[in-house]
């Protein structure tokens, strides 16, 4: 499995701290609330959220980076659920979470991109919030991180359509320079959003 491979190194790729606009939203979240970390990897998004005591799912696709997320877990001293599974063919559930956080998932196109967004829908409680952070198409030109493909991306109008008739709360496409890892560094073209479900 190609991200398999691509984990199997000492280091953790994106680094191990949590990403900086999950960091600035957390004041959404209340401790003790349910959240599911969708692709999670090495787990630092899923266990910082468990240091803020939130009850925490990691879901993630690649074995070996879920080793080593609950390998952080431990060294943080924190406890979180933890499942190794292919997200385009999981169960997500119905009303199960109060966050759904999916932070760079874009290794889909657009049909397995709807896939993972009608499962994160699916899986969040009315009234529960979505938090998405993505690349948009101009991140190509900066080349710093993420998918090579345009199709994969995010526009303003697309995760509009995607969260129709949710209250979106926060919706922003933005140039920053980030520093995850040695995946994820450098000028990038980045597109935040979080939105609520109906309830």
């Amino acid at each position: 499995m190609m991200w398999d491979q691509r984990y199997n190194v000492p280091e953790f790729i994106f680094g191990t701290e949590p990403n900086v606009f999950l960091q600035q939203q957390a004041y959404r979240l209340t401790a003790g609330q349910r959240v599911l970390a969708v692709a999670d990897g090495e787990g630092r998004n899923g266990v910082w959220l468990a240091q803020q005591g939130l009850s925490v799912l990691s879901v993630e696709g690649s074995s070996v980076a879920l080793a080593k997320a609950q390998k952080l877990a431990q060294e943080r001293n924190v406890t979180l659920d933890f499942e190794c599974a292919d997200l385009l063919q999981w169960h997500w559930g119905e009303a199960r979470f109060d966050a759904v956080v999916a932070i760079f998932i874009q290794f889909v196109g657009p049909a397995g991109r709807d896939i993972l967004f009608n499962g994160m829908k699916a899986a969040l409680r009315p009234g529960g919030l979505l938090l998405v952070q993505g690349y948009t198409p101009r991140q190509l030109e900066f080349k710093t991180g993420g998918p090579s493909a345009a199709e994969n991306m995010y526009t303003e109008p697309m995760l509009q359509e995607l969260l129709a008739g949710w209250e979106i709360l926060h919706l922003r496409e933005h140039d920053e320079h980030i520093s995850e890892g040695e995946h994820h560094s450098g000028m990038s073209a980045l597109i935040d959003l979080v939105a609520r479900k109906p309830g």
